[in-house]
């Protein structure tokens, strides 16, 4: 998609929504097969969007090493994601103040 600035140039502009609904999605690679969960969605100052996928669990009970893959190459397996995502649109995750993983708060003895 192209949008055109006050100055009258021509930009693309990117989904971002689009590429945030990989998020708890599962995914294969089409390159390598790799199949996981999208954990995160990064966006480079080079142009790059790639996804960080995590494979769960191996056969001894070990997380598996996730890896980074460009978007583009992620073929989606399940409409679904695996668990709710966090509302990045309004409240204090959007706003940066507040993550859902945030350690509770200590009480003393």
């Amino acid at each position: 998609m192209t949008k055109t600035n006050s100055e009258g140039e021509t930009r693309m502009t990117t989904n971002i929504k689009q590429h945030m609904s990989l998020l708890g999605i599962r995914v294969t690679d089409k390159v390598t097969g790799f199949t996981g969960v999208v954990s995160s969605v990064c966006f480079d100052l080079y142009g790059c969007i790639q996804a960080a996928v995590n494979p769960g669990l191996t056969s001894e009970g070990r997380l598996g090493e996730s890896h980074w893959f460009d978007v583009n190459r992620l073929n989606r397996n399940s409409p679904d994601p695996v668990m709710d995502i966090p509302d990045f649109d309004y409240g204090p995750v959007a706003e940066g103040r507040h993550g859902p993983a945030d350690k509770p708060i200590a009480h003393s003895a």
